[in-house]
């Protein structure tokens, strides 16, 4: 039987759990993501990523301000609800649950987090994953008050390639690591809602944390370690992205870097652009040096 799932989740990586979690037949009964917010260079009103996802889909969603146990309680008025749902899942929702919400549903709150845990808690486990080398692995955990924190109910790594230059992007390894999460999800759903699973509790003594990502993170030394560069290039798309400043015409200039690659242990430019120019090629911007 499909229980009545509740799905939290705001950006591109939740998008991919979801699409993944419809593909099987597991349809929550309602989304609950965050407001509308402005963004890009236009400063417009923007839907987070799931919102649009559920409009394409014909799913039930919510986006209140604040968290509170009446969301649960009675998720949206078009959603016909007459218990409390079963389970509730979160996926990169980005705000933190109170535990009078973690604790509603039946079977409480799973959380499906993007890296093996206690490693890479908070915003930018992937990022890290990439920027370290680390394994990356997804882990399904019972969420509790603090942040990535709760005991583990299951794990699964993904196989590493050991060619460097072969090290998959942040869009890449989002999307491979959300779908390794729902499929992992739906692997132990049963045995999950049967009581069948002991969580374990984490090694927080072993724990390591993640920053929120910058502007200023993605700004290279070019004469620093390739391999170090070559992983911010990867793991800072699309956004901060990667940049370096250089001195021309008598001033400092911005250069984004648009493409990249890794070859005999050398950080090697494709192609970037200029501040103030278009997309060239590196062999064509360093001729205009």
């Amino acid at each position: 039987m499909t229980p009545k799932l509740i799905f939290f989740g705001t950006d591109d990586f939740a998008v991919a759990v979801l699409d993944y979690l419809l593909a099987q037949g597991v349809r929550p009964v309602t989304v609950i993501t965050t407001p509308d917010a402005i963004s890009g260079r236009k400063q417009e009103l923007t839907p987070p990523p799931v919102k649009t996802f559920c409009l394409a889909n014909n799913l039930s969603f919510i986006q209140p301000d604040r968290i509170q146990r009446t969301h649960l309680k009675n998720p949206d008025p078009r959603c016909v609800l007459e218990t409390l749902p079963d389970l509730a899942l979160v996926a990169s929702y980005g705000k933190i649950l109170p535990k009078a919400v973690i604790d509603l549903p039946k079977h409480g709150t799973l959380n499906i987090h993007p890296s093996l845990l206690p490693a890479f808690r908070g915003p930018a486990p992937i990022q890290n994953t990439i920027l370290t080398g680390a394994v990356p692995g997804v882990t399904i955990m019972q969420m509790d008050e603090e942040v990535d924190h709760g005991p583990i109910i299951s794990q699964k790594a993904k196989i590493k390639s050991q060619n460097l230059a072969e090290e998959k992007s942040y869009p890449e390894l989002r999307d491979e690591l959300a779908k390794l999460g729902a499929e992992l999800f739906l692997e132990i759903l049963p045995d999950y809602l049967a009581g069948k699973v002991k969580p374990s509790a984490q090694d927080h003594t072993q724990a390591t944390f993640t920053k929120k990502i910058t502007k200023e993170d993605g700004q290279l030394d070019l004469n620093a370690d390739p391999l170090e560069n070559y992983r911010k290039f990867l793991a800072y798309q699309p956004w901060p992205g990667t940049y370096f400043f250089t001195h021309r015409h008598g001033k400092n200039i911005r250069v984004k870097i648009i493409a990249a690659h890794l070859a005999a242990d050398q950080f090697i430019l494709d192609s970037v652009i200029p501040e103030g120019r278009k997309e060239m090629s590196w062999e064509d911007f360093k001729r205009g040096q």
